[in-house]
């Protein structure tokens, strides 16, 4: 793919995030966090659909049982799409009320990492969580002003979460009892490198990082080293997810609030010139 093309639809996403790949659907998934919608795009006929779920609709990760686990507003629930059905798995008992949910990963053993954020941006009041199998959630880390884009390494041996307001991709190990290690800066993005948002890390450990306000998104190396960017014709970059059935595809999302482009909003699809790893779901 010589350049990069924007999904055919008819609508443009305030704030959109949070894209997966499903295998089992053949389909991308994301979500318009400020709309409450939930996005599909099925790869066989390029058909998008749309679902208007409400709430601060952060996230959503496939349910290996069936079906889907999001985050909306200060809670993480089951989701069916026949409906839409949505039941509370858990509460995020504690935080404040300004506050809302902006991003997630599985790992290998099922579990669900999730940041959490205010939703003016303002101040520091964010947290990161995890979602066990059984249901229980534990804060794992606070103090976040844009909690943004958690990566999780194959072994879940480590993890990759960011704060935008800081412009810093944070490193920590994960211990064997799910708690994590120190936070230590991996990656401090420099002037003229946007803020960094959603990530993926591609089969050669390469990190895929979404930049807010430089229209790109960017690979880094295992190392930390910038790499590569592609450039998009929207400057609010948010996410990015490998796709199809070879993880070839790349697609892309954007934002379209604050801003006056005719893109802006936009799903892209770009080439990323590697393979990236197989989704993972939530076991409880």
């Amino acid at each position: 793919m010589a350049q990069p093309r924007v999904v055919a639809r008819d609508r443009r996403d305030q704030l959109g995030e949070g894209p997966i790949w499903s295998a089992r659907d053949g389909a991308v998934y994301w979500t318009d966090i400020l709309s409450g919608r939930l996005n599909r795009l099925t790869l066989g006929d390029d058909r998008v659909e749309s679902w208007n779920i409400g709430g601060y609709l952060g996230w959503v990760i496939e349910r290996e049982r069936g079906g889907f686990v999001a985050g909306i507003d200060r809670r993480i629930v089951t989701l069916d799409l026949d409906g839409p059905r949505i039941e509370t798995l858990a509460e995020l008992t504690g935080e404040d009320p300004g506050n809302r949910v902006n991003d997630a990963k599985a790992d290998r053993h099922g579990r669900i990492w999730a940041g959490t954020m205010p939703v003016a941006a303002d101040r520091a009041s964010g947290a990161f969580y995890r979602l066990d199998t059984d249901g229980r959630v534990s804060r794992v880390d606070r103090g976040y002003r844009i909690a943004n884009g958690p990566a999780i390494a194959t072994d879940a041996s480590h993890l990759f979460h960011t704060d935008s307001g800081l412009r810093t991709i944070f490193r920590f190990d994960i211990n064997d009892d799910g708690s994590l290690g120190e936070r230590m800066p991996f990656i401090v993005f420099e002037q003229g490198w946007g803020d960094p948002d959603g990530m993926t890390l591609d089969a050669d450990g390469g990190l895929w990082v979404a930049c807010w306000g430089a229209g790109c998104v960017t690979r880094f190396t295992p190392d930390g080293n910038r790499d590569r960017s592609i450039a998009l014709l929207a400057s609010q970059i948010t996410s990015c997810v490998f796709a199809g059935q070879a993880l070839d595809r790349m697609f892309v999302t954007s934002a379209a609030v604050d801003v006056d482009e005719p893109l802006g909003g936009a799903l892209f699809e770009v080439d990323p010139g590697c393979r990236g790893l197989p989704a993972l779901g939530y076991r409880g």
